[in-house]
């Protein structure tokens, strides 16, 4: 019998992703307080939490949340087989465990979900995925996972379709901008002017004519420092943080202008692409494509537009051979299924989503009963 007894920190909103429209309870340290959150959301008495030890010296408890009857046993067994592989000292948080099993380290993207939510990852193992809990750490892990997994948000289920899937549209194009951006600027500008309008290049040009650096100078110049500017304001305190992040950005734009060291063209293209950049819900994803961003510039000052259109067809090649637990990173464009794209670029009405992802291959693919056929 488990009779000792800790301080807990209280349930509060989650701090890392922001509540719209939604439950504001977040996961806390506790493990047993998270377990404990789900089995109220969840009463199936399917769902089950295997309990692993992990931490030579910690002895913490890990969790592996899944309903029996809709969860892929072969993938279930692999997350249990790459946890009992784990053998470290001690796990401050589930970063740990999420790098210990995830498919590939030398990706950019993640491959494992974290969210502070109890109703995102109730939602996803109701689909047919796995939640990982860690004693110590607030942050669930949520697998498999595809590409557009780690760029929806759970609140787009809230709102009605039509608000969700504009929502969504506008997400992607954020995507684009904050990952192309800076690259097609520079390369418009070093090797393609003529793509750009001629009362336009002559209102650029005039602006740069006192610059002393080249376009991709000036660009990685604005880029490191918002991203300097961003990484002070997430250490700062929350107040202080704002503030410079907000008058810092004003100012040492402002001045970099007025100093001649980069042109307005370039401080307007970076605000652009850092607002863009602010919209994708996973922190994770965010970082990753933030440094594909820096090497997108690199290959557009030294190639152009084919520079961008190279390093994109190799990024589709990872990520068309990238895989999280064995599952395509790429589903459901490659492999492709159909019916599975209603659920990714927009929001198609409750009613019509009536299967779980096909790409996991989940023991029970209907989630909502249509009238039709059995679901096995």
């Amino acid at each position: 019998m488990d009779a000792a007894g800790s301080e807990n920190r209280a349930i509060q909103e989650p701090q890392s992703e922001s509540v719209i429209r939604g439950s504001r309870t977040g996961f806390v340290e506790n493990i047993n307080t998270n377990i404990s959150l789900i089995r109220r959301e969840v009463k199936d008495p399917n769902l089950r939490f295997d309990v692993h030890e992990i931490g030579r010296r910690s002895k913490q408890k890990l969790a592996v949340c899944y309903v029996a009857g809709i969860v892929n046993q072969d993938i279930l067994d692999e997350v249990n087989r790459r946890l009992k592989t784990i053998d470290i000292d001690f796990a401050p948080d589930s970063g740990f465990v999420e790098q210990w099993i995830e498919d590939s380290f030398l990706s950019p993207f993640p491959q494992i979900l974290d969210t502070e939510r109890p109703d995102k990852l109730t939602y996803n193992v109701l689909q047919g995925r796995i939640g990982i809990l860690v004693d110590g750490s607030p942050f669930a892990l949520i697998t498999p996972i595809t590409f557009g997994d780690a760029i929806l948000s759970i609140e787009d289920y809230n709102q009605r379709w039509i608000i969700g899937s504009v929502l969504r549209l506008l997400r992607f194009f954020a995507i684009f901008i904050a990952v192309f951006l800076p690259a097609i600027y520079v390369a418009l500008i070093s090797y393609h002017p003529g793509m750009i309008p001629t009362q336009l290049t002559f209102s650029i040009a005039a602006t740069r004519a006192n610059v002393p650096f080249p376009s991709i100078v000036e660009a990685l110049l604005m880029a490191i420092t918002f991203e300097l500017l961003h990484e002070a304001g997430v250490r700062l305190p929350k107040a202080v943080g704002q503030t410079v992040g907000i008058v810092g950005g004003i100012v040492i734009g402002d001045v970099a202008v007025s100093a001649g060291i980069v042109g307005p063209a370039t401080v307007i293209v970076t605000s652009l692409t850092g607002i863009a950049a602010f919209a994708i819900p996973n922190y994770s994803m965010a970082v990753g494509l933030r440094v594909i961003r820096f090497v997108l510039l690199l290959a557009a000052s030294i190639f152009g537009l084919y520079g961008i259109t190279l390093l994109l067809i190799m990024l589709l090649i990872h990520i068309v051979n990238l895989k999280s637990m064995g599952v395509p990173y790429s589903a459901p464009f490659a492999p492709y299924f159909l019916g599975d794209l209603k659920n990714i670029f927009i929001r198609a009405p409750i009613t019509t989503l009536i299967k779980r992802p096909p790409y996991i291959k989940p023991e029970d693919i209907k989630k909502i009963n249509d009238g039709g056929p059995s679901s096995k």
